[in-house]
């Protein structure tokens, strides 16, 4: 019989997480306990914010359904490290739609694993080769994680950098949040050598070390990282504005272009829609995701990006024969 009320509780939670219902019987057996045990210790896991929902019957039943708030989830072995493999793959690719919260489920998850975990999820991680869609350059997973959890605890943080100019240095940050951009990952942090926020490329960072000294957040210029990064990227870059009109909904071409570039209005009944906005990225890269969309579409300007769309038409229609 289980005596110990915490771990027969861990071991009540990890049997309710499973996708089903359980008889009151059943969850006695396994635990080695009564039914009113049973019963005493489902009306602690209701105390502690856990949605068990009980049903009646000759035997009654038991689930975990969905509720106001994420409870703390009980993990086995197995799930820990799917888990884990899967956070590494999409961090250390910067796919889109990845944001900073999987980063920071990461790090939770690799402060608590024990080493035996650890080196199963290393050796998937290594023995590996993910197909991605995204070019931007790879991440190692644990420079993510570092500077997530350098960025949660406040901590300052040291790591050596190369520019684009390729120009090596090291820094000594307050870091702020990190930004996904679908193509890359990016620092935005409080430089203090340098006494003034700076933006850092992550595939540029090396030796990541969170120093334990803690500091009170800066107010950041433009109240946002995301939006102190597009103003940092246009002020480094040569922007052009562009102008396209679609054959199809707003929502259509929203939902498949990501959200940086603007939101798209519709036209006339709404069943054409027209994207302006500026970029600072390649108009060869512009072209190509606009093709992306799948759907009619026509570049009333920059007359750059026009050529460059008849351009990439013309050598498509050439592969095709």
């Amino acid at each position: 019989m289980t005596t110990d009320t915490p771990a027969r509780l861990l071991q009540l939670l990890s049997l309710l997480q499973t996708p089903r219902e359980w008889p009151g019987g059943e969850l006695a057996e396994r635990l080695a306990v009564s039914r009113r045990t049973v019963r005493r210790d489902i009306d602690r896991l209701r105390e502690l914010g856990y949605p068990v929902q009980a049903t009646k019957g000759a035997d009654g039943g038991y689930r975990l359904v969905a509720g106001k708030a994420m409870p703390p989830l009980v993990l086995d072995d197995e799930e820990a490290v799917a888990i884990a493999v899967g956070l590494r793959a999409g961090a250390g690719h910067a796919v889109e739609g990845v944001e900073e919260a999987s980063v920071r489920a990461l790090a939770k998850l690799e402060q608590v694993l024990p080493s035996r975990l650890r080196h199963r999820v290393a050796t998937l991680q290594a023995a590996t080769t993910p197909l991605t869609s995204g070019d931007g350059a790879s991440i190692a997973p644990e420079t993510l994680t570092v500077m997530a959890s350098s960025v949660a605890g406040q901590e300052r943080l040291r790591f050596a950098y190369r520019a684009g100019d390729g120009t090596e240095s090291r820094r000594l940050v307050e870091p702020y949040r990190l930004v996904s951009t679908g193509r890359r990952w990016y620092l935005v942090a409080y430089d203090l050598d340098r006494a003034d926020w700076r933006t850092f490329r992550v595939d540029r960072v090396s030796e990541p070390f969170a120093t334990g000294a803690r500091f009170a957040p800066r107010e950041l210029p433009s109240g946002s990282a995301a939006e102190y990064l597009r103003q940092s990227m246009w002020r480094r870059q040569e922007t052009y504005e562009f102008s396209v009109t679609f054959d199809a909904p707003a929502e259509f071409v929203a939902a498949r272009l990501p959200g940086w570039l603007g939101a798209p209005e519709p036209v006339g009944d709404g069943r054409r829609c027209r994207l302006r906005g500026s970029a600072g990225d390649a108009v060869e890269w512009m072209a190509v995701r606009l093709a992306m969309v799948d759907c009619e579409f026509a570049v009333e300007s920059p007359e750059e990006l026009v050529r460059c769309v008849r351009e990439l038409g013309g050598r498509l229609g050439r592969a095709a024969g």
